[in-house]
């Protein structure tokens, strides 16, 4: 049997995920000898590959693009794990959601908020934000949910494992299935 093909994506969150993930440390080198990272933030690859194996996908849907990105990796891969509470439940992101929608959270930000030079951004390059943030699961079928604020390494090693053995992961425990 070959490497398995892995992907990494982030979406809206702080990154904590995928630091847990480099929290693998040495058991990265065991995890490279039966998998490829195909694709992750952490590695200039430009476009998403097709026929992924794997993608654990850290962050909650906050943007036009995020969904865009989340259909386009649903379609090339196999198993999609959302990574972490952000992707989970949407997390700290949702905390605007009672806000209103987007247009009141950008006047919020940029106006009500700003100590100089009140002004809405300009810039067509900006995503534009989804009036609510929503988990993974929202915008597309999620095969394993992995929870956790960040996921502990040991979680994530213990999911990639049975992945790698052909086994469908079980997260059975609070080691496995804690949030926060």
């Amino acid at each position: 049997m070959g490497k398995i093909r892995v992907a990494t994506e982030w979406f809206g969150g702080c990154a904590g995920c995928h630091m847990s993930f480099l929290d693998l440390d040495e058991w990265l080198f065991e995890l490279v000898k039966v998998a490829d990272v195909v694709y992750s933030p952490v590695a200039d690859v430009k476009e998403y590959p097709r026929d992924v194996d794997v993608v654990l996908i850290e962050g909650a849907m906050c943007a036009d693009e995020h969904v865009e990105k989340a259909r386009v990796i649903r379609e090339r891969t196999a198993v999609v794990i959302a990574f972490g509470d952000c992707a989970v439940t949407a997390n700290v992101p949702a905390m605007r959601n009672p806000l209103g929608g987007a247009d009141v959270v950008l006047e919020r930000a940029y106006i009500d908020l700003a100590d100089l030079n009140p002004q809405m951004p300009a810039d067509p390059a900006l995503p534009v934000l989804l009036d609510r943030v929503v988990p993974l699961h929202n915008v597309i079928d999620v095969d394993i949910h992995m929870p956790g604020c960040p996921p502990p390494a040991p979680r994530i090693q213990a999911v990639l494992e049975q992945l790698v053995a052909g086994d469908e992961p079980t997260l059975i425990g609070r080691e496995l299935l804690k949030f926060g």
